[in-house]
């Protein structure tokens, strides 16, 4: 092709191709799990019609983000059973996919089909507000890694072709699982503590367990990988009762704190050197400082607050961090000290908790997903500032983080997937 229309031109085409297609966005709350595009221009507005670049009915429900690769989009859904909590159906028809879009048109590529260990959690109580396919994917360009609980964990190729399979537990709970994966090196990491009550790394090459720390109760947040001031990498988890800090290559234990006396949802944060902790429904938040050895809650503890957004994963951002909690509330705290900057509440619609979604970042805007009152774009600073609210007009319940793929951003309800963009 280029000797038809010259390597300049070639090139060009390349990189306004880069450009418009932008960083990858591999796992759960994008690179390096920051939730954030700090050079996108995203829209602002938006509705069933205008900006939406397109459109697709994914083959089945799920609460799962979407993830990006290159020119692909990534996402779990399940079918089958458990759609309608008055019908919930026969629980051995339930399968579970993993779908591969193209991110230019929206057009399926590939899906697989994967048949669930039996019998499952039942579709009834809490477990019904997320379903069956609730934890994100992640890839590295050359596989994509798929968590499904009890299931399993499974590695494709990126054209969908199945390389292995491997088993963490066989744990069942009534809130279901949610988890998301991390990796790390040559490392597959899941936080199974509903499956055994373990952090379980994976080699990725064959699926073969590499290291174990067993002892992770009540706790449904992703860990993440941080860097101390000394320059230590760390994988900080969070549980009910305690913190962690492991050695990602080996999953020595380096340090440990007390944590929040109750279950976790929200994801561990960090930024320079330090991790953000919070989770329950007794309000709690805390900072501690990586780096650490030993117990550490005498002496790297920098502040504790009673704060929580309960589900959703803070946001880091300019020395603040920010949320939107179960309740509908915009929080923003200040970084350094744990006092608050601001907590205003919206009007969202809905019963039970009104947001699961955690917020991202995209230029100078926060998007906020509520459960089924639409998005929700804030102004990413120390004053509070509503930007507007948008609407996709789709009935069905939106759980899912979005994702950011240069200047678009990747919607996802149980029923379709969006692509919003200029």
């Amino acid at each position: 092709m280029c000797s038809d229309i010259g390597k300049e031109t070639c090139l060009v085409l390349a990189f306004v191709s880069l450009v418009f297609l932008g960083a990858d966005w591999p796992n759960f709350r994008g690179p390096a799990a920051t939730a954030t595009s700090a050079d996108s221009n995203t829209p602002t507005h938006w509705s069933s019609v205008a900006n939406v670049a397109w459109k697709t009915a994914l083959p089945g429900a799920g609460d799962s983000s979407p993830i990006t690769w290159g020119d692909k989009v990534f996402v779990t859904t399940y079918s089958g059973y458990g759609l309608d909590q008055d019908k919930p159906g026969d629980q051995g028809n339930l399968k579970l996919h993993l779908v591969c879009l193209g991110i230019e048109d929206g057009e399926m590529i590939w899906v697989r089909q994967i048949e669930p260990r039996m019998p499952e959690q039942d579709y009834r109580g809490f477990l019904a507000l997320h379903g069956y396919a609730s934890s994100t994917p992640a890839t590295d360009g050359e596989h994509v890694y798929m968590f499904a609980g009890q299931t399993g964990v499974f590695a494709f190729t990126m054209a969908g072709k199945p390389v292995w399979k491997a088993d963490v537990g066989k744990g069942l709970h009534q809130w279901g699982s949610a988890t998301s994966i991390v990796l790390y090196k040559d490392l597959v990491i899941v936080n199974a503590s509903v499956e055994s009550g373990a952090i379980v790394a994976l080699n990725k090459a064959d699926g073969k367990e590499a290291w174990r720390y067993e002892g992770i109760r009540r706790s449904w947040g992703t860990p993440v990988v941080a860097t101390s001031s000394q320059g230590r990498e760390e994988l900080v988890v969070s549980m009910e009762g305690k913190v962690y800090g492991l050695a990602p290559d080996s999953g020595e234990k380096l340090w440990e704190c007390a944590n929040v006396q109750d279950y976790v949802c929200p994801s561990v944060i960090a930024h320079e050197g330090v991790a953000y902790i919070t989770g329950g429904r007794k309000p709690f938040c805390m900072a501690v400082r990586l780096g650490g050895s030993g117990d550490v809650l005498a002496t790297h503890i920098l502040w504790q607050i009673a704060q929580t957004p309960m589900v959703a994963t803070p946001l880091y951002h300019d020395g603040r961090l920010h949320w939107i909690d179960n309740r509908g509330s915009a929080v923003c705290v200040d970084a350094a000290s744990g006092s608050k900057v601001y907590e205003q509440p919206l009007e969202i619609e809905g019963r039970r908790d009104k947001v699961y979604a955690s917020l991202v970042r995209s230029g100078d805007k926060l998007y906020g997903v509520t459960r089924e009152n639409g998005t929700i774009v804030l102004k990413a600073g120390a004053q509070f500032e509503e930007i507007t609210r948008n609407d996709v007009g789709d009935p069905s319940v939106c759980n899912a983080t979005p994702a950011i793929a240069g200047d678009r951003l990747l919607l996802r309800s149980d029923r379709y997937l969006y692509c919003i963009a200029e």
